[in-house]
């Protein structure tokens, strides 16, 4: 009887199954701080490449544990949602390289800013993603406005030229400064430091420009996310599945930033893809009510996003061939 309370649903699953999967996050947490990044140091491109191998080793055989316990719709829809999670990524680290630039964030410390960043985005995604379970299971229809508005976000995505979002004159960042004390140095690795204040002559706490990066990359995947929680929503309504997706995908990101950034310029064109991948998840639940069935057939969303992305990519390397041999 005391074992009961592991077999008992919540969201659909049983506990065991979110316990097993929040067991597998902390570890890899617990290790990635504690055993590989335990000082403050630059990580290169080639362990970056490592890591990220690994990280996402781990998330494909994740799938393929979940295809084996809930069968090969679940566990295609896993796969296409780690892989539209993991693209959308991209244009969330050329946003995170930019933070860390506008504040000056020195290498040595941009891993402890994306771990932290990692652990909040745990915590933000959980949140959006219960409220999206609810809503869908409460009021099925709001499935079609996540797809109509993955539908827009595509075509805008295709017709907009890219512009450098402006973190500098950002509100939040004018606010943070205007009602908080704000150094305008590093102090190492820290987050808050104790200083006098010029007004009063005493010790108070300051925010580090360290910080104000951390709230930006937040701030960032909370904006990244309104694409991707609907996005995932729109291939499969299972939590479960929503959830472990997303976080195997994001879990990555932080390791995967350190090479990305070397060579972002290189994926210029995938953006087009990404935007026609959104198009395509947007419009095939239309297309599934349109033709009479129940459900899109989860390998042909799988195949479809798979080719979209590749074709993307190889066509991204093959236009930036010349630039990079130049460099």
């Amino acid at each position: 009887m005391e074992f009961a309370f592991f077999f008992v649903d919540w969201l659909g699953k049983p506990v065991w199954m979110w316990l097993s999967f929040l067991g597998i996050v902390i570890a890899l947490l617990v290790f990635d701080l504690g055993v590989l990044h335990r000082d403050n140091r630059e990580i290169e491109v080639r362990e970056s490449l490592l890591l990220s191998a690994m990280y996402i080793s781990l998330g494909l055989a994740f799938g393929g544990w979940v295809w084996w316990q809930l069968g090969a719709e679940s566990g295609m829809n896993y796969v296409t949602g780690f892989v539209v999670e993991k693209t959308l990524a991209l244009d969330n680290v050329f946003v995170i390289a930019l933070i860390f630039s506008v504040f000056a964030v020195p290498r040595l410390y941009q891993h402890r800013v994306l771990f932290w960043g990692i652990l909040g985005v745990i915590v933000l995604r959980a949140i959006m993603i219960g409220l999206g379970a609810t809503l869908v299971s409460e009021f099925y229809w709001v499935l079609y406005i996540f797809a109509a508005f993955l539908i827009i976000t595509g075509i805008k995505m295709l017709a907009m030229e890219d512009k450098e979002p402006e973190i500098g004159n950002n509100p939040l960042v004018r606010f943070l400064r205007r009602r908080f004390n704000v150094t305008d140095e590093h102090h190492g690795q820290h987050f808050f430091v104790k200083k006098l204040d010029p007004k009063s002559g005493k010790l108070v706490w300051f925010m580090t420009p360290l910080f104000m990066a951390l709230v930006m990359v937040e701030i960032a995947d909370l904006i990244f996310a309104v694409d991707s929680v609907p996005a995932i929503f729109a291939i499969t309504t299972d939590p479960f599945i929503v959830y472990t997706s997303n976080i195997f995908a994001i879990l990555g990101l932080r390791a995967l930033y350190f090479a990305l950034a070397a060579m972002i310029h290189r994926f210029h064109y995938l953006k087009p893809a990404l935007a026609i991948v959104l198009i395509f998840i947007g419009s095939k639940i239309f297309v599934a009510d349109l033709i009479g069935l129940e459900k899109f057939p989860a390998s042909i969303s799988l195949t479809v996003t798979m080719v979209i992305i590749a074709a993307g990519i190889l066509y991204s390397l093959w236009r930036t061939r010349k630039t990079e041999a130049t460099n």
